[in-house]
C-alpha cells in the first residue's frame, strides 16, 4: 500500500502543478489583454472586455488555489501525514469533473484512500465491512 500513496502523493504534485501553470498563464493573459485594451485607442473599454478580464483573473485564481492545495496535500500524502489523506478525498471531488485525468485521479484517490490498509498508514481505525 505504500507504494500506491507514494504514487498518489506524486500524481497530486504534478496535477497540482499543471494547475498552477494553467493558472498563472490565465492572469498573464488577462493583466495582457487589460493593457492591450488601455493601450489601443485611450478611450475607456465596455463592459464586455471587463468582464473577459474578470473572468480570466477569477478562474487563473481559482486554478492556482486549488493547484498549490493539490500540490501540497501530495507532497503531506508522501510524508503520510494524517490530515493529507482527508485533504486529498476532499480534493478528489472536483477534480471528477475534470475528464480524463482528474476523474482518474478522483477514482484513484478513493481507491488508495478508502483501503484498510491506507488507514493504519495514517493512523486511522479500520472500518469493518
Amino acid at each position: 500500500m505504500r507504494l500506491h500513496i507514494d504514487v498518489l502523493g506524486w500524481l497530486h504534485l504534478v496535477w497540482g502543478g499543471f494547475g498552477l501553470l494553467t493558472g498563472f498563464s490565465l492572469i498573464i493573459l488577462a493583466v495582457g489583454a487589460r493593457q492591450a485594451m488601455q493601450g489601443t485607442s485611450g478611450d475607456a473599454y465596455g463592459l464586455g472586455e471587463q468582464a473577459a478580464v474578470a473572468v480570466l483573473l477569477t478562474v487563473g485564481g481559482a486554478l492556482m488555489t486549488g493547484g498549490a492545495a493539490c500540490a501540497t496535500t501530495g507532497w503531506f500524502l508522501r510524508l503520510i501525514r494524517g490530515r493529507a489523506r482527508l485533504a486529498a478525498l476532499l480534493l478528489a471531488v472536483p477534480n471528477l469533473i475534470f475528464v480524463p485525468f482528474g476523474t482518474a485521479l478522483g477514482v484513484y484517490t478513493f481507491w488508495v484512500l478508502l483501503n484498510n490498509d491506507a488507514r493504519r498508514a495514517f493512523g486511522h481505525a479500520q472500518k469493518s465491512v
